[in-house]
């Protein structure tokens, strides 16, 4: 079965129970991966939600502990093309990770990220 790359605004959605999560699950095939900076962008997602909510800081960082739970395989960005890719889809370092990530693996992208899903379809269409 195919792998899926998931993002960080998708799967952030799931781990802290937004309403967007439910459409995310029902479309995840195979299994997860990501460029290793996801690690990264949930942790700055956990800081924010817990400066925002800090009446629910342990159902947040319990929440946010499941991302250890989930089999979700990391990958390295192939960093010598990644401000190339970045800029010929005017896209954040961050965000042409994932997008890297799915056009290299052939592999469907999960994002809630607006700019990024219209690359994604751009660049595989």
């Amino acid at each position: 079965m195919p792998a899926s790359v998931v993002d960080a605004s998708a799967l952030a959605a799931v781990l802290f129970d937004e309403p967007e999560a439910a459409p995310i699950v029902a479309s995840v095939s195979g299994k997860l991966i990501a460029p290793t900076l996801i690690r990264y962008e949930l942790a700055s997602v956990c800081t924010t939600k817990l400066i925002r909510h800090p009446a629910r800081a342990e159902e947040i960082h319990a929440r946010y502990r499941l991302i250890g739970s989930l089999a979700l395989d990391l990958f390295e960005p192939d960093w010598d093309h990644l401000p190339s890719l970045a800029r010929r889809w005017a896209l954040s370092a961050y965000d042409a990770a994932y997008l890297q990530l799915a056009l290299a693996r052939n592999a469907p992208l999960i994002t809630l990220d607006a700019r990024l899903a219209a690359a994604w379809d751009l660049a595989t269409t």
